[in-house]
């Protein structure tokens, strides 16, 4: 058995692994590189994998850094299996349906940018690709081990980072011998809303493991109910208006939990809310369809309220006439709206509106990436840019931290633990999906529970297994 690293090896985004038997190709993930225009271009133009012989594809969860690929590896001649669980399943519809009209936009922008008699930009893929992958995918429940055949079976545990992500058990058959191989994923955190915590394993022959944030310890998680009531109450008091930037996927559902227990509590003020991200408005949909796989908390609240993800005040925006009333309207309101760095999506219109009004509020929830407009916000600074134009920011700016989706050093230890508590050991480790220091300093908590020294593989690094 050999496993060749094609992604998220050394960095943090494309995650993609080949798994090899004199039997089976299997791909682990399949995402894009995500970065600079052109520097993921290039990355995400080539496989290296051979798409047309590959025999099944593994996806762990439906971020498109670990999704975002899969239409243009049906473009490119892949015709087997993508084996997922149903929730991961019915969100990368989704995803992916959006991530193909942003390349098709993307292609007609940077072709109006050549010089004549350029041959014209091609997306990675459009709908029709993504049609045409939809039409393998095949959904696998939770727990249970399924024969994918040529000795290959799969387990789903599930992972706790969001809606639908699993942990991937996997048995390979060869030459009389069985390796257990256990793909992360990408491990989510405990104790966090909505979701149920990462399940331990019971070690491995060979472990493969994200390190995103192996080497930090997030913030405590905030009592984030009463954060936002501190906001939206300030909101009221003054007459201005909540601009939220929240990621489509996680981020605003868990926002609107939160509301909507406050609602339920009686403690949220006569306000408007309003989620203003069809994305945003489809994958809620789907959280209330798989509401049964929620954690214990939600579960609870499900015996009195059938829709923890709705209430009265609350309003979900669909079309652009109606997200683009709100910036008329008077009195105080609540926008949340994507993207969650505000780097494209309906909240930059509503932030052009709202940036010079010391009235209002953006609350920015978590990490901001450097020169991005959130972090421009984040910073504070007299002027941010918006649409190539300067505007003053003179709204106040309010921070809730500690909804990271990520397992911090402190989950991984206790994953780690609790995965080798019965005897079983990790037998040999790789550490993927993180930058380099984040990787070595997970390495050196990781090395108390392996057998052997775990690795942190460089991009088309293989490793061969007798």
């Amino acid at each position: 058995m050999r496993i060749t690293f094609l992604g998220a090896a050394g960095e943090v985004t494309g995650s993609q692994h080949l798994i090899e038997t004199d039997k089976v190709r299997l791909l682990l993930d399949c995402g894009l590189f995500q970065g600079s225009r052109s520097g993921a271009r290039a990355k995400n133009e080539e496989f290296h994998c051979d798409p047309e012989n590959l025999d099944g594809v593994i996806l762990s969860h439906a971020h498109m850094d670990h999704c975002g690929r899969l239409p243009q590896l049906w473009k490119s001649g892949y015709r087997g299996s993508v084996f997922c669980t149903d929730a991961t399943a019915d969100i990368a519809d989704l995803m992916l349906r959006d991530s193909a009209r942003i390349q098709v936009e993307d292609a007609k922008y940077l072709t109006r940018k050549l010089k004549r008699g350029h041959p014209p930009i091609q997306p990675l893929y459009d709908e029709q690709d993504v049609d045409g992958l939809m039409g393998h995918v095949q959904p696998l429940t939770f727990r249970e081990w399924h024969d994918l055949g040529n000795g290959v079976e799969v387990r789903f545990l599930p992972a706790g980072h969001i809606l639908g992500s699993a942990i991937s058990e996997i048995k390979v058959r060869e030459a009389g011998n069985t390796h257990r191989i256990v793909f992360s994923g990408d491990l989510g955190r405990r104790g966090m809303p909505l979701l149920v915590d990462p399940t331990p394993v019971d070690g491995a022959d060979v472990l493969i493991c994200e390190s995103t944030y192996g080497n930090r310890v997030h913030p405590e998680l905030e009592d984030t109910s009463a954060a936002l009531l501190e906001v939206i109450g300030e909101s009221v008091r003054s007459g201005g208006r909540v601009i939220i930037p929240a990621f489509s996927l996680g981020r605003t559902q868990q926002l609107v939990y939160f509301l909507n227990g406050l609602f339920n509590a009686g403690k949220l003020p006569r306000i408007p809310i309003f989620v203003d991200s069809p994305l945003a408005n489809r994958l809620t949909k789907i959280f209330v369809r798989y509401d049964h796989t929620l954690n214990c908390d939600v579960q609870k609240v499900l015996q009195t309220d059938k829709d923890v993800f709705g209430f009265s005040s609350l309003t979900y925006v669909d079309s652009q006439k109606e997200s683009m009333a709100l910036n008329d309207r008077s009195g105080p309101f609540v926008v949340i709206s994507a993207s969650g760095m505000c780097e494209g999506g309906r909240v930059v219109h509503h932030l052009k509106q709202a940036v010079g009004d010391p009235r209002n509020t953006v609350c920015l929830m978590g990490y901001q990436a450097p020169h991005t407009l959130g972090w421009q916000i984040a910073q504070r600074r007299q002027y941010v840019r918006i649409f190539d134009r300067d505007f003053p920011l003179k709204a106040n700016v309010a921070q809730l931290s500690g909804l990271s989706a990520h397992a911090d050093v402190a989950d991984f230890k206790w994953w780690f633990e609790e995965s080798t508590r019965h005897g079983h050991s990790f037998g040999h480790s790789f550490l993927v999906h993180g930058e380099p220091e984040s990787a070595s300093d997970l390495a050196k908590v990781l090395s108390d529970f392996s057998d052997e020294p775990p690795l942190i593989p460089a991009l088309q690094d293989s490793v061969t297994f007798d």
